[in-house]
């Protein structure tokens, strides 16, 4: 037996990452077997990341020049606990899977809550994904039953009846 070590760099993404990113992302909405819930866009992407009020930062992985796995985030703030920053996705790329990959992108997005001398970090995982489940609790992370997500749709934004 031999072990093969791989040379990746992990680093905070820049503009031109996001084509590379914007991959990912649609390869996990397959995974998850959701791909028509993408309505993102590198565009957005764009705007919303580097434009004049950036809501998003990412760290990504790069093995030979190739975005092969990312770290999206971005600050929240919690009424009892201060600052935290919420980790939005963590993907690899599937051929990638089990190299470190994924634990050095964790490692980037802690560091990254550590820098903002945040108080908490969150993210979510389905409860049928188990080797992502796995992963996490190796981190040491612990997984909240009792909280259930609760989320509206652009369509259900749109609808709501405000009461003035």
């Amino acid at each position: 037996m031999f072990v093969v070590y791989i040379k990746m760099n992990i680093r905070k993404g820049t503009k031109a990452d996001l084509p590379g990113v914007f991959l990912l992302i649609n390869e996990l909405a397959l995974f998850e077997k959701a791909p028509e819930a993408v309505t993102n866009t590198i565009a957005m992407m764009e705007n919303d990341g580097f434009g004049e009020n950036p809501v998003f930062g990412f760290h990504v992985a790069e093995v030979d020049s190739e975005i092969v796995g990312m770290a999206l985030y971005f600050v929240k703030y919690s009424t009892w606990k201060g600052r935290g920053l919420y980790l939005d996705d963590l993907i690899v790329t599937e051929r990638m899977r089990g190299k470190g990959i994924g634990q050095k992108l964790f490692d980037a997005f802690i560091a990254e809550a550590k820098k903002i001398d945040a108080k908490q970090v969150h993210w979510q995982v389905l409860d049928w994904n188990t080797p992502a489940v796995d992963f996490y609790k190796k981190l040491g992370a612990s997984i909240e039953a009792e909280w259930w997500d609760c989320k509206m749709n652009e369509n259900e934004i749109a609808s709501y009846k405000i009461n003035n």
